[in-house]
C-alpha cells in the first residue's frame, strides 16, 4: 500500500459561501468518482484558494459529504501575477494500490487551463 497524492482544481464564479461549497462539493465528487475512493481510502486533504476567495472554508464542503474522519487543511495560494483566479485547489492524499499512472487528477471549469496535458 502506498501513499499518493491525488491533484485538482475547479473555478468558481462568485466569492459567495454558496458558490465555493458548491464548486468544492462538485470537485471532490468528480475525483471520488473517477478514482472509485471510499472515504477510508483518504489519508488527508489539504486545500488551497486565491487570495480572492475569502467567504469559506472550502473543507466544509467535505465535511458536508461525509468525511469526517478526514484530517482536512486549508490554506491561501501564492499571488503569482497573472495566475488564473477565483480557483479551489486540492491535493488528495490516498491509500492505495494503484500506480500514480493509474490516478485520475482532476480539472474543471476554467481550471482545465492548469494541466491540458490531462484529457
Amino acid at each position: 500500500m502506498y501513499c499518493r497524492g491525488i491533484r485538482g482544481a475547479i473555478t468558481v464564479e462568485h466569492n459567495d459561501r454558496e458558490a465555493i461549497l458548491s464548486a468544492t462539493t462538485e470537485l471532490l465528487q468528480a475525483i471520488k468518482e473517477q478514482n472509485k475512493l471510499q472515504p477510508d481510502d483518504i489519508a488527508s486533504i489539504i486545500f488551497t484558494l486565491t487570495e480572492d476567495l475569502d467567504a469559506v472554508y472550502p473543507a466544509l464542503a467535505a465535511r458536508e459529504m461525509g468525511w469526517t474522519q478526514v484530517p482536512l487543511m486549508c490554506a491561501r495560494e501564492i499571488p503569482v501575477p497573472g495566475s488564473l483566479p477565483k480557483c479551489v485547489r486540492v491535493l488528495v492524499h490516498i491509500n492505495t494500490e494503484l500506480s500514480n499512472s493509474e490516478l485520475r487528477h482532476v480539472y474543471l471549469r476554467d481550471a482545465v487551463v492548469l494541466r491540458p496535458d490531462l484529457p
